[in-house]
């Protein structure tokens, strides 16, 4: 039980570190509004201007964790 705490809390504050503005639902809609986009074929500005410069050179990254960590810089910090 007390593994189960720190594990938690662990990932809790970590993801609060990476990412101060997780907590907040006004960054949660714009997270799903830029993922319901995504399915329209409409990127955001805000999406765009996040991603890094080697993504473009090197191709769009095919896992959903990079994916993931792309829309989730541009709403949550």
């Amino acid at each position: 039980m007390k593994n189960l705490f720190f594990l938690v809390s662990g990932v809790v504050l970590g993801s609060w570190i990476s990412w101060p503005g997780i907590f907040n639902l006004e960054n949660w809609e714009c997270f799903n509004e830029i993922v319901e986009n995504s399915r329209n074929e409409k990127i955001s500005i805000k999406a765009i201007l996040e991603v890094s410069p080697k993504y473009f050179f090197k191709g769009v990254p095919d896992s959903k964790i990079s994916q993931f960590r792309i829309v989730s810089d541009a709403c949550f910090r």
